[in-house]
């Protein structure tokens, strides 16, 4: 076994896609990995200071996007580049952008599946940025990307993980198993 430093390798990671308004109502998007499940109905998103934390200063509304294989590069671009220095970034990806149904906030067309969320809390605000805990207040998935039970099907949206050790993008793969069944076999 070899031994490493402490680092943000926590995997997988989720590409996840936040969407808000900003100030003078055009849509944005950022790129952000660090976050995940907090709850039955919350998510828990590790915020920085940008123009996205700006956006949710004044409006609790939000939406998250799931990256994939097909939006990687424009999903890529969102985290690079500011809507401080590019107002015109959401124009660049081709990503068009209707409001949410429950949220004051953008659902953008190319994701298989979309969060509408709503901050129930900040934690640790600082100039650095804050964490936030989030209500889903409803879930939308393109249909095309539902499985014959009516629900969303993963493997069909070829969503991708953040590589935080080599900086880099992996696809998700296919089921290997079944959740709270193939252990039954070792009782």
């Amino acid at each position: 076994m070899k031994n490493f430093k402490p680092k943000a390798w926590m995997l997988p990671q989720p590409v996840l896609i936040i969407g808000t308004y900003n100030a003078d109502g055009s849509p944005n998007a950022m790129n952000a990995a660090w976050g995940g499940q907090w709850d039955v109905n919350e998510i828990m998103i590790s915020m920085g200071a940008h123009a996205t934390t700006e956006n949710l200063n004044r409006c609790k509304d939000f939406t998250v996007g799931f990256a994939t294989v097909d939006t990687l590069v424009a999903s890529d671009y969102v985290g690079i580049v500011s809507a401080k220095t590019h107002p015109d970034k959401i124009a660049n990806t081709g990503w068009r952008a209707t409001k949410g149904e429950n949220v004051e906030a953008p659902v953008f067309d190319c994701f298989p599946m979309t969060m509408e969320c709503r901050i129930k809390e900040k934690l640790y605000e600082s100039e650095s940025g804050y964490y936030i805990i989030a209500e889903i207040v409803n879930i939308v998935c393109d249909e095309r990307f539902l499985a014959e039970d009516g629900k969303p099907d993963v493997e069909k949206m070829r969503l991708i993980t953040f590589d935080p050790v080599h900086n880099g993008y992996v696809a998700l793969g296919e089921r290997v198993g079944n959740a709270f069944s193939d252990g039954k076999e070792l009782k």
